[in-house]
């Protein structure tokens, strides 16, 4: 049975959505908020997820951003009462896979939810990396290793032996590795791999990103950096 997480702040259409989903043979959590939404997420396993754009405490595209950093496959839908451009173009650079304006009918939107379903099915083959590339180096994430590439480097320059990695390094650089190039919150980074971003873990999380630092100084192209008032972002 496909599980879908709907979040939706308008508690009339939210029960409606939900409990029609349901009758139609799909398992339907549903949040009241962006941040009921987002812990739903974390605690959850989900297909689908069906978001309206214009809620309290924290927005649908704010909200998407987030879920997109923990997991970039799960498709998601956007609800909005606008019928804007810049809202559809919004939600697509965020990582949309589609778009209801409301008021909308339920057969619609169901329909949209097969289609996109299908089009995920067809490539649920394709198995998440286990082995991350970041510049010339090899992070096997499985066995918790760091090494260099051998291809157009100095023997010189590769002959120090894999970084072993402890089980905070290489979930840090797991999620950073899974969003290479794009900024990760301090707060987001912080409750997936510490559980919470209480003060002591946020200080903790700055020794590990240091260390991280450290591991790849030897490629002067990558680059872990604090990226002002969002978080750290990996370049390579």
């Amino acid at each position: 049975m496909p599980t879908i997480l709907l979040v939706e702040d308008d508690p009339n259409l939210g029960q409606l959505v939900q409990e029609y989903l349901t009758m139609k043979g799909y398992a339907t959590d549903r949040a009241t908020d962006g941040n009921q939404g987002l812990q739903k997420f974390m605690a959850g396993q989900y297909d689908l997820c069906i978001f309206d754009v214009m809620m309290p405490k924290k927005d649908g595209f704010t909200l998407a951003k987030e879920v997109r950093m923990a997991q970039r496959e799960v498709p998601i839908i956007f609800l909005t009462a606008k019928s804007m451009q810049e809202d559809a173009i919004q939600g697509f650079k965020v990582g949309a896979d589609d778009y209801v304006t409301k008021p909308f009918s339920m057969e619609e939107l169901l329909l949209r939810i097969q289609a996109i379903l299908r089009r995920y099915q067809r490539s649920a083959d394709a198995p998440e990396p286990t082995v991350y590339k970041i510049g010339s180096f090899s992070f096997d994430y499985p066995h918790q290793l760091l090494s260099r590439s051998a291809e157009n480097e100095p023997q010189s320059e590769i002959e120090s032996p894999a970084q072993k990695l402890t089980s905070k390094e290489s979930e840090l650089l797991k999620l950073l590795a899974q969003n290479l190039n794009q900024p990760v919150s301090r707060s987001f980074a912080l409750k997936m791999v510490w559980g919470d971003d209480s003060y002591f873990n946020a200080r903790s999380m700055d020794v590990y990103v240091t260390k991280l630092r450290k591991y790849l100084k030897d490629d002067a192209t990558v680059q872990l950096v604090n990226v002002h008032g969002e978080g750290f972002k990996l370049i390579a």
